[in-house]
C-alpha cells in the first residue's frame, strides 16, 4: 500500500555524508574491480593459464572477470534481502570488508608455476566473493544516497555513487599504468600484486566513514511504523515484477564499460594493433576523469528534464560512440584513440552512467527498493561481464574484428533503450511516494482476487 506520511527530514549534514559514503566506498569496489580487469587483460594470461596457447589463455582469463558477474545475482538474492530486512548501512558495511578482503586475498596467490592447475581455481573463488560482494555495494549505497537526498536533488546526489565508480576506475588505471612500466620480469612476479594489496588502505578509509553514518529517515520510518517486509522477494516479485525486468534490460548499458575497459585494452594491445600498455591506460585514466566531471551534470540535469531523457540519450549514443572508438583503435592513431575514448566513455556512456542510480530506485518502494536494484542490476551486470568472452570470440580467430564487437555492443543497447522507454517518469515524485502506484495496483488486484 502506499505509504501514509513523508520521512521525517534527514539530520543535517547527512545527503553529504550519505553521497561521500556511497562515493569512497563506490571507488574501493570498482578500484577492485577494474584492477582485476586489467590484470585480466595484460597480466593473468601469463601467471595463471597456459602460455603455449596465448589466444586461449586470453579467452579464459577474459572469462575469469565474467565469472564475478555470474555470481553477483546470487549475492544480490542475499543482500538484497537483508538489506531491506536490516538497514542500508549493515550491508554498505559488509560489501566494504569483503571487497578488500578478496581482492587484498588475489595479490597473495600462488602462480600456475608454483602450484599448476590450482592457481586459476583459487583466482575464480576469489573473483567469485568480489562479485558476491558488488552486487550489494552500489545497490545499497544508492538506496542510502536516494533516501537521504533531498527530493529535487536525488539524481545529483545518487549520481556520487556511480562517480565514485570512475574513481575507483581511474585509481585502478593510474596505479596500472605504473606496474606496467616495471620490466617484464619483475610485472610478472611481483609487481602485479601491488595493486591488489593496496585495496586494504581505502577499506580502512572507507569503514570509518560508513561506521559513522545514519540509517535513512525513509528505512528507519517504515521499521517503525508498517514495519520491514518479512520476505521481500516476494513483495517485490509479487508487486514490481514489471519494474525488476525493466532494470534488468536497463543494466544491459554495463555492456558498453565492460567492452571499452576490458575488450578494447586486449585489443589495442594487441599484435593485430600494437598500442602500448602504457599509452592505452593513459586513454582510459583521461577518460575517466572528463566523466569525474560530467556525471555530476548529467546527473543534476535529471532533476530538471526527467531521468528517462538522459539515459536515453547515454545509450542511444553509446551504441554509435563505439564505433567511432573501436575504429580509432584500428587506425592504429593514438590522438583519435585517445579522442574517441573521452568522448565515448568519458560524455556520452557518463550520461545513462549518472542517472541509472536514481532511474532504478526510483522505480521501488522503500521496503523492497534494495532488493529491486540489486537483483534487477545484477541480472543485467551478469550478462553485461560475460559481453567481453562473447566479444573475443566474435572478433574472430585474429581478435581484429573490430566491427563485429561494436556491431554486437550496439545490440545490446536495444534492450536498455526498450526498457526506459516503458519506465515511469519519476524525478517529480515525492521520495515517500516511489513505488506506490505499483504496491497499489498489487494491492487491488488481491482484493479483486479475494
Amino acid at each position: 500500500m502506499p505509504e501514509a506520511a513523508a520521512p521525517p527530514p534527514a539530520p543535517p549534514g547527512q545527503p553529504r555524508k550519505a553521497a561521500l559514503a556511497a562515493w569512497i566506498g563506490s571507488a574501493l569496489e570498482y578500484y577492485d574491480f577494474f584492477i582485476y580487469g586489467s590484470a585480466a587483460a595484460l597480466i593473468f594470461p601469463k601467471v595463471f593459464f597456459d602460455e603455449s596457447d596465448p589466444a586461449n589463455a586470453t579467452l579464459l582469463s577474459l572469462a575469469t572477470f565474467g565469472v564475478a558477474y555470474a555470481a553477483r545475482p546470487v549475492g544480490a538474492l542475499f543482500l538484497g534481502h537483508f538489506g531491506d530486512r536490516l538497514g542500508r548501512k549493515k550491508v554498505m558495511v559488509f560489501t566494504l570488508v569483503l571487497m578488500g578482503l578478496s581482492t587484498f586475498l588475489i595479490g597473495c596467490l600462488p602462480t600456475r608455476a608454483q602450484v599448476g592447475g590450482l592457481a586459476p581455481v583459487l583466482l575464480v573463488l576469489c573473483r567469485v566473493l568480489q562479485g558476491i560482494s558488488a552486487a550489494g555495494e552500489q545497490a545499497s549505497a544508492n538506496s542510502m544516497t536516494l533516501e537521504h537526498a533531498p527530493p529535487d536533488r536525488r539524481g545529483y546526489f545518487t549520481s556520487f555513487t556511480l562517480n565514485g565508480t570512475q574513481a575507483g576506475q581511474l585509481l585502478a588505471t593510474l596505479v596500472f599504468i605504473g606496474v606496467a612500466a616495471l620490466p617484464e620480469d619483475q610485472l610478472l612476479s611481483w609487481g602485479w600484486r601491488v595493486p591488489f594489496w593496496l585495496s586494504v588502505v581505502v577499506a580502512v578509509v572507507g569503514w570509518f566513514i560508513r561506521r559513522h553514518l545514519a540509517e535513512t529517515p525513509a528505512f528507519a520510518r517504515q521499521a517503525a511504523t508498517a514495519g520491514v517486509a518479512r520476505m521481500p522477494l516476494a513483495v517485490l516479485l509479487r508487486e514490481h515484477w514489471a519494474d525488476v525486468l525493466r532494470v534488468v534490460a536497463c543494466a544491459l548499458i554495463a555492456s558498453v564499460s565492460t567492452i571499452f575497459t576490458v575488450w578494447a585494452l586486449a585489443y589495442a594491445t594487441s599484435d593485430a594493433v600494437g598500442i602500448g600498455r602504457t599509452p592505452m591506460l593513459w586513454a582510459g585514466a583521461l577518460a575517466n576523469l572528463v566523466a569525474l566531471g560530467t556525471i555530476p551534470l548529467w546527473g543534476a540535469l535529471s532533476d530538471r528534464v526527467g531521468r528517462r531523457p538522459v539515459f536515453l540519450f547515454g545509450a542511444v549514443g553509446s551504441a554509435g560512440a563505439m564505433f567511432l572508438y573501436l575504429w580509432a583503435i584500428s587506425t592504429g592513431s593514438y590522438p583519435l584513440i585517445l579522442l574517441g575514448a573521452i568522448f565515448s566513455f568519458g560524455i556520452v556512456y557518463s550520461a545513462a552512467n549518472a542517472v541509472w542510480p536514481s532511474f532504478y530506485g526510483e522505480m521501488f518502494s522503500t521496503r523492497v527498493r534494495l532488493s529491486g536494484m540489486a537483483i534487477g542490476t545484477q541480472i543485467g551486470f551478469a550478462i553485461a561481464g560475460f559481453a567481453v568472452t562473447f566479444a573475443a570470440r566474435i572478433a574472430g580467430p585474429d581478435g581484429d574484428d573490430w566491427s563485429a564487437v561494436a556491431l554486437f555492443t550496439a545490440a545490446l543497447c536495444v534492450l536498455p533503450v526498450i526498457g526506459a522507454l516503458t519506465a515511469r517518469e519519476t524525478h517529480k515524485v515525492p521520495t515517500e511516494l516511489l513505488g506506490a502506484r505499483t504496491e497499489a495496483e498489487g494491492a487491488s488486484r488481491e482484493t479483486v482476487t479475494a
